[in-house]
């Protein structure tokens, strides 16, 4: 059996930030599961449904699979059968939280590590809220998430 990881997210919408996690990530590991955050709490601009199917769309990775979660991630890890999380990292701020949920997941499940990954420089100012927000007040987002997706974003608002 290998190396298989979880990358988990709400992914609303994908980014090239994302992606950029997602590919290092099919090289780094045997299997990869993009894992969507079913959270209610929050008011996505996609469904968990839509978000699968977006996701699938533009994986071009063998290795790579698309499913949602909720409840404890770790938990969702084990089920999974998967040793890593894999978090992305853009700025000191992104670490002291992902820090955090770590040592909490590291003391809940001991056989689950966490990984961190550093953006790629361009991205890593990105964020799925960022987005949006220029999004909705008219800015250009051309090349900071797939062509795809821009689209699909394109029709929410009509």
């Amino acid at each position: 059996m290998g190396r298989r990881a979880i990358y988990p997210g709400s992914f609303d919408p994908i980014t090239m930030g994302h992606i950029d996690i997602i590919e290092r990530s099919a090289r780094l590991f045997d299997e990869v599961v993009v894992a969507v955050l079913l959270n209610v709490e929050k008011k996505p601009m996609f469904s968990p449904e839509e978000r699968v199917e977006i996701i699938s769309s533009i994986n071009r990775w063998d290795n790579v699979s698309v499913d949602t979660f909720e409840g404890l991630l770790v938990h969702y890890a084990v089920e999974q059968n998967a040793q890593v999380i894999v978090r992305g990292i853009r700025a000191v701020s992104d670490y002291e939280y992902e820090l955090q949920m770590a040592l909490m997941n590291r003391r809940l499940e001991p056989s689950v590590e966490t990984v961190f990954l550093m953006a790629g420089e361009a991205y890593s100012y990105l964020s799925s809220r960022l987005i949006k927000e220029v999004f909705k007040l008219g800015g250009s987002i051309e090349g900071l998430v797939p062509d795809p997706v821009e689209r699909l974003m394109r029709d929410k608002l009509k």
